[in-house]
């Protein structure tokens, strides 16, 4: 009797196991997240800025801390100082959403093919030299070993499940957000058309991606 009971019982934990793991894959599966993005300020002079995030899903990370938005004294050469002093090159968030993102259009670049793609498609889309250096540096060497990465620069599938508001209102905003998947064959897919605005003014630039 007692070994029926410890069969039953070692059924019913083994069954238990596997449920938690069911619903550990299907959670962490319906959840993407928002990678590095980071978020440049380039005012024509010296002035205080605040910037919030309407972010529809969970921050996880953010640098300096985000409580209630950021307050920052931005410089035209970008250098953003908070209210202690302390020296920043940019604003930084990560988050988690269940937003699905938009690859009806894109690119499928080869894995060896990633930096000089990037170079060219960052520049086209209006980042500097410096913020397409920061970029790549970040996504290079997780994107550079897969065999394909089917690639697509969000727009409104991505501004508007994460929306920005500042404090002097700047003149022109750059939203650079990238969403690929790894592929191990190539994959046709109508090509994305990239431009961007000019920067004139107070100018405010984001990048950021994710893996899907």
């Amino acid at each position: 009797m007692k070994r029926i009971l410890y069969i039953v019982l070692g059924g019913i934990a083994i069954l238990a196991v596997f449920c938690l793991m069911g619903w550990l894959f299907r959670n962490s599966a319906a959840y993407t997240t928002s990678e590095k993005p980071v978020i440049y300020l380039y005012p024509e002079q010296e002035q205080e800025v605040s910037v919030r995030l309407d972010y529809d899903g969970k921050l996880t990370c953010a640098y300096p801390a985000y409580d209630d938005g950021w307050n920052v004294t931005a410089a035209p050469d970008g250098t953003l100082t908070d209210e202690s002093g302390k020296e920043y090159n940019y604003l930084y968030w990560e988050g988690e959403t269940d937003q699905e993102y938009d690859f009806s259009e894109g690119f499928c670049v080869a894995g060896e093919d990633t930096a000089k793609f990037l170079e060219n498609a960052l520049d086209r889309l209006g980042l500097t030299r410096r913020e397409a250096n920061e970029f790549i540096v970040y996504w290079l060497p997780r994107m550079e070993q897969n065999e394909y990465n089917l690639i697509s620069f969000q727009s409104e599938v991505y501004t508007d499940h994460a929306r920005l508001s500042i404090q002097p209102e700047p003149d022109t905003v750059i939203r650079v957000f990238m969403a690929y998947k790894p592929l191990d064959h190539y994959q046709e897919i109508p090509e994305q058309s990239l431009s961007t605005p000019e920067r004139s003014g107070f100018t405010v630039v984001e990048w950021g991606g994710s893996e899907s």
